[in-house]
């Protein structure tokens, strides 16, 4: 049970705190003044503490000076009735993990402590497996029994004189190819990490240690080492050259990043599991040139993914060129694209470099690009299998090194099947899929980019909106979200409009936010369990056949409004489709 102390000279704040923590499960204690509080710490060291920026003589400051003195590992969160920029300055300089302000409200104390304590956690475990490699780190006799470490040993020219068979493992070449060579000249297929540690061995003839550093091997893009660069010494105790020691601590570094639930990665938001996935995946694409196709409905974030992959990647540094394909005609979209010489058509009055020659050396992002002609498409694929295109006009060949990334909000697999796609392209374009899940399907994240988009708004239009009122986040959780995070973002800006208190209401919500509240209120609890947990269930089956027109009126009472509602189409389509299909009562229940 994790152990909290609450320090604050007003008794009625520390009733509070107390009542909301106690409640949680956490074991309190509180103090009135600096004195009382230093004596808690000294019976036991928390695991969270709250102070008061104002405790009579002594300040929440000084509390926080003497737990970053005590080496104490617990965070520290202050408190204040006038917050101010230079106090939370001092205090986050001063290492407070947090800073809240009074009035306190329970979702924000509660929120504050969640996140401290889940931070100490990961700190603790960070620190444990910290003390494990320092262990393993300095203890050499066990790192040469097992053997399992890559070790060179090379001399004062950087020649290879021994090399273990680990160095095959881990460095990806055999002793022998190592063994009278200079090592810098051998090692060619990574960053050459180790390399710079025996350097520094070298010149200064002291001991070179380094560890999480990532080896950007071709063949293996995610290894993770610890490296170990000491002096090589003989006999008469002169130095010789320089011993260096590889250790593969990927699983470890795994580990590490598992321990920790990430909320944002780059502008994404979420800590739901489908998101952690859509993360680690990133990850594993930044370093890499394939191509990557990322689908899902429209608002889902694809541009944002895109974004992410080329910020995060060895291509950051080069330009990322955006290009709607479905926002312009075939003949403007082959120019755009890949450029025309001058005469190439009418309005072409001189050349023009196409957004392929201008990414080029970085990543291209096609968004929608299931919406382009066959005859780009063909093109499109040229791009892809020789890296080279023609511009409009011209029969020469011109050679590009460029990351391409799709998007899509269709099913591209069902567009080849009616042949409207290139399958050919297709398998080019997909040959990694990011799929995108719709907000209703990591509704966890809800929250979170609902806190994103009112600090957003808050700094946009110099506003202080603290947040949503309960009733707003149940029905925020219950909504479909059929536009997904954009709606959401929509709905929030819509809210910072009509809002001029410091809670968004009901009241604040788009129209059709609270007339869908207003339905779900009226449909029996099953249908209302049922689109509350899968937003409009029954839209998945395919173009809403007759079975699912009649499980939609039967579960309403033949209510044909209802009936629309759950399965997120218009009146006007359902009784369509209850005309098409020939559906009467009696036909059903005869």
């Amino acid at each position: 049970m994790p152990r909290i102390l609450v320090i604050d000279d007003e008794e009625s704040i520390r009733f509070t705190f107390k009542s909301f923590l106690v409640k949680e499960q956490h074991k309190v204690m509180t103090a009135k003044n600096y004195d009382s509080a230093i004596e808690s710490i000294s019976s036991g060291a928390p695991d969270l503490i709250f102070a008061d920026i104002i405790l009579g003589g002594r300040t929440g400051i000084d509390v926080l000076r003497e737990v970053k003195n005590r080496g104490l590992g617990c965070p520290v969160i202050m408190i204040t009735g006038e917050p101010n920029v230079k106090t939370a300055a001092n205090s986050v300089r001063l290492g407070a993990f947090d800073y809240i302000s009074k009035p306190i409200h329970k979702e924000t104390l509660l929120r504050a402590t969640n996140m401290a304590l889940h931070h100490k956690a990961l700190v603790d475990e960070k620190d444990r497996i910290e003390a494990e490699k320092e262990k393993y780190r300095y203890n050499l006799e066990a790192i040469f029994k097992s053997v399992q470490d890559a070790i060179v040993t090379v001399d004062t020219e950087m020649q290879v004189i021994e090399a273990n068979e680990a160095t095959k493992t881990i460095c990806g070449v055999a002793p022998l190819e190592l063994v009278a060579k200079k090592f810098d000249g051998v090692m060619t297929r990574c960053d050459k990490s180790c390399h710079k540690a025996l350097e520094e061995t070298l010149k200064t003839k002291n001991a070179a240690r380094e560890y999480g550093i990532e080896c950007k091997h071709q063949d293996r893009p995610r290894q993770v080492v610890a490296l170990n660069s000491s002096p090589l010494m003989n006999r008469d105790n002169k130095f010789m050259g320089a011993v260096l020691v590889v250790r593969d601590v990927t699983r470890i570094a795994d580990l590490e990043r598992e321990l920790k639930e990430r909320h944002k990665f780059q502008n994404l938001i979420g800590k739901s599991k489908k998101m952690q996935e859509i993360y680690y995946l990133l990850e594993d694409l930044a370093d890499t040139e394939t191509t990557v196709l990322i689908t899902g409905a429209s608002g889902t974030g694809k541009e944002l993914v895109a974004e992410a992959l080329h910020y995060g990647g060895i291509r950051s540094d080069r330009t990322l060129v955006k290009v709607n394909c479905s926002a312009l005609a075939e003949s403007l979209l082959e120019s755009e694209l890949f450029g025309h010489v001058k005469g190439a058509f009418t309005d072409a009055i001189k050349d023009k470099a196409g957004r392929f020659q201008m990414s080029d050396g970085g990543t291209i992002l096609l968004d929608e690009i299931g919406d382009i002609s066959p005859r780009i498409q063909l093109k499109l694929l040229r791009v892809l299998e020789e890296k080279e295109f023609e511009r409009v006009g011209d029969s020469t060949p011109v050679k590009i090194d460029v990351r391409v990334i799709g998007t899509t909000n269709q099913d591209l697999r069902e567009k080849v099947e009616l042949g409207e796609f290139r399958q050919d392209l297709y398998y080019r374009l997909k040959v990694i899929e990011i799929p995108l899940p719709p907000l209703r399907e990591r509704r966890e994240d809800i929250p979170l980019l609902v806190d994103h988009f009112c600090n957003l708004f808050n700094k946009r239009d110099n506003k202080n909106i603290l947040g949503i009122s309960d009733e707003v986040r149940n029905i925020f959780m219950r909504y479909p979200w059929q536009g997904n995070v954009r709606e959401l973002e929509h709905a929030i800006e819509h809210a910072f409009i009509l809002c001029h208190g410091q809670t968004i209401t009901v009241d604040h919500l788009p129209a059709e936010i609270k007339d869908y509240t207003k339905t779900l209120d009226h449909l029996p609890a099953e249908i209302e369990d049922y689109a509350k947990d899968h937003g409009t269930p029954l839209k998945k089956r395919p173009a809403h056949g007759r079975d699912a027109i009649v499980e939609a009126l039967e579960k309403t009472g033949w209510n044909k409004a209802r009936a629309a509602r759950l399965l997120g189409v218009s009146r006007q389509t359902i009784y369509r489709k209850i005309q098409d299909f020939g559906i009467v009562v009696e036909d059903v229940r005869g």
